[in-house]
């Protein structure tokens, strides 16, 4: 796990004035802790260890590219470092038979639910790269790919209230599927059903029957909408 600042009220205080300055100086930055020296001294070095912070040839300090890139998600006022949604891609891969792309996972969490294919975009790529990779790894399959909506998903505890999840999803239609189906992998099981039999299955994610409406439509969509699991589904 890497290394966070969050949780040192100093250190954040540190990167805060860092955000908004272009640089700062030993002393200028103690006081915006109201540390001593020494107790400064060490949250300032576990800042520069980190890599958060660089020390200049001129003594002064710096935000390093990626303290700049942490402290940017930081809220100024309250100094601790936002939840952000996360961001995926949801494919929905059609075959000639009208049959779609299921899949039931085996992992935390939401175990044992059936829904469409779904991966992390990572860092640089572009959606249809994030989209084509995730389909081979997850199914073995290539397809011809196109961007049709935005699928925000809030979920929450039912009985609690609390927010377990903020995803955007990046809804993939996918058509002409080539390739070896995968149909059990570690972490989850694929299957070619049609609706009715997806929405048989014990555990199914509410979504299934409109998304699939939605990018066989054609066009570019945006749907945002609030689900709520019981504590035994999450």
């Amino acid at each position: 796990m890497s290394y966070e600042a969050n949780a040192h009220e100093a250190q954040m205080a540190i990167l805060r004035h860092l955000l908004l300055v272009p640089h700062a100086g030993f002393a200028d930055l103690q006081k915006s802790t109201d540390l001593t020296s020494d107790h400064f001294n060490f949250h300032i070095k576990q800042l520069v260890a980190s890599g958060y912070v660089t020390k200049n040839t001129d003594g002064n300090y710096t935000l390093s590219r990626a303290g700049k890139e942490y402290a940017n998600r930081m809220d100024t006022d309250e100094k601790v470092i936002e939840k952000q949604p996360k961001l995926s891609v949801v494919l929905v891969i059609e075959r000639e038979d009208g049959k779609i792309l299921q899949q039931e996972r085996l992992k935390q969490p939401y175990y044992g639910f059936w829904g469409f294919p779904t991966g992390k975009i990572r860092w640089g790529e572009t959606i249809t790269q994030a989209a084509a990779r995730e389909l081979l790894e997850e199914t073995g399959l290539t397809a011809e790919l196109r961007e049709a909506g935005i699928f925000h998903k809030m979920d929450y505890d039912k009985e609690s209230g609390e927010m377990l999840e903020d995803k955007f999803f990046v809804l993939i239609h996918g058509k002409n599927p080539k390739g070896k189906l995968i149909i059990e992998d570690e972490g989850h099981r694929n299957e070619w059903l049609n609706t009715s039999e997806v929405l048989a299955k014990e555990k199914v994610f509410e979504s299934i029957a409109e998304t699939a409406e939605l990018v066989r439509q054609g066009g570019f969509h945006f749907v945002e909408k609030r689900y709520e699991y019981r504590p035994d589904e999450y």
